[in-house]
């Protein structure tokens, strides 16, 4: 079979199209004939060699590697031990996060079964290998955890915040991938949806159901919003503190990048920050299925590429500005 796969860290240009074997299913796994694959930031984070973590806190690397979590595709084989999955089965997951051996930039794919579900039958390939990853993200947030594994980044377990009617919540970074489903779960939950994005994003995350739109190159949250229950900030980065403000006393801060928060302003706003590692969860996938299915979540794609172009994808990742996923299409 033909999978990406790189042989040394660095840029989009080491991601090379190869021939690979076609891996062996083991107990409680499936295979899968994958037809679409997801970008996420892990994926670029592996392929430069982890180098977004501190260097003694990163792993040890062994090439060559092939890249992925995100994907959704076509049940091939099943372990006797699987139950819930058969062959011709259409299926979508996040496999082995957090993990570096999802391996899915490939076309085929050996998935535990537990990091499965049924592909909802309201979305077509491509979306569905856009969500996993993102859309977990912002359930294992606001939703439901899932699990009681304490965050890497705080050694807290996170509690997601009941969004009740009325709750007024901003998204920052609200046009990528963890963003745009952040705002459609958060106003599915009733909430006023304040989206900062730039201005060329505003029609499609009110088709979302954002209640407000702020064009961050024109206009700062700070100067505009006050009183906000929760925070969403898909951005992160060293001013993610610059949204503190905007949050009433006793509010939360939800960080999904990297970010870091003097303790000490943060408890004199009486405000809490949180964060989580997103786990891969199939259960939790078959839940957010049905939202799919019944036109409460949409997948936004930004664009695709064939497999064997997967360096300009992560290219065009770089670039920034993203609508929604970045996705391979692995069977046309």
């Amino acid at each position: 079979m033909k999978a990406i796969q790189f042989h040394e860290a660095g840029g989009p240009e080491v991601l090379q199209y190869d021939e690979v074997p076609v891996p062996e299913i083991g107990p409680g796994e499936v295979l899968v004939r994958v037809h679409a694959a997801g970008i996420n930031p892990p994926d670029w984070y592996l392929r430069e060699g982890m180098k977004v973590m501190p260097a003694e806190m990163r792993p040890a690397l062994e090439f060559p590697l092939v890249p992925g979590t995100d994907m959704s595709g076509v049940v091939q084989a099943v372990a006797p031990d699987v139950s819930g999955f058969a062959v011709g089965d259409e299926v979508f997951g996040m496999l082995r996060f957090p993990g570096f051996d999802g391996r899915t930039y490939a076309e085929y794919v050996a998935a535990p079964a537990s990091d499965l579900a049924h592909k909802p039958a309201g979305i077509d390939h491509v979306q569905a290998a856009g969500a996993p990853m993102a859309v977990l993200t912002a359930w294992q947030y606001l939703v439901d955890l899932g699990h009681d594994v304490p965050s890497v980044f705080t050694g807290q377990v996170h509690q997601p915040v009941p969004i009740t009617p009325g709750m007024t919540v901003l998204v920052n970074g609200a046009a990528g991938g963890v963003g745009h489903f952040a705002v459609q779960l958060a106003k599915w939950k009733g909430a006023h949806v304040i989206a900062v994005a730039s201005g060329r994003h505003e029609q499609f995350l009110r088709k979302l159901g954002a209640d407000e739109f702020i064009d961050y190159t024109r206009t700062q949250a700070a100067d505009v919003v006050s009183g906000v229950d929760l925070v969403i900030d898909a951005v992160g980065g060293p001013d993610s503190s610059r949204f503190l403000t905007v949050l009433k006393r006793g509010g939360t801060m939800l960080p999904v990048f990297f970010a870091q928060y003097d303790p000490d302003e943060t408890a004199s706003l009486g405000i809490t920050v949180s964060n989580i590692q997103v786990r891969s969860n199939g259960p939790q996938l078959a839940e957010i299925g049905r939202l799919f299915d019944e036109g409460k979540l949409q997948v936004g794609v930004d664009s695709t590429y064939p497999l064997p172009e997967a360096g300009s994808a992560h290219t065009r990742a770089a670039q920034g500005h993203i609508q929604g996923k970045i996705v391979l299409t692995v069977v046309s």
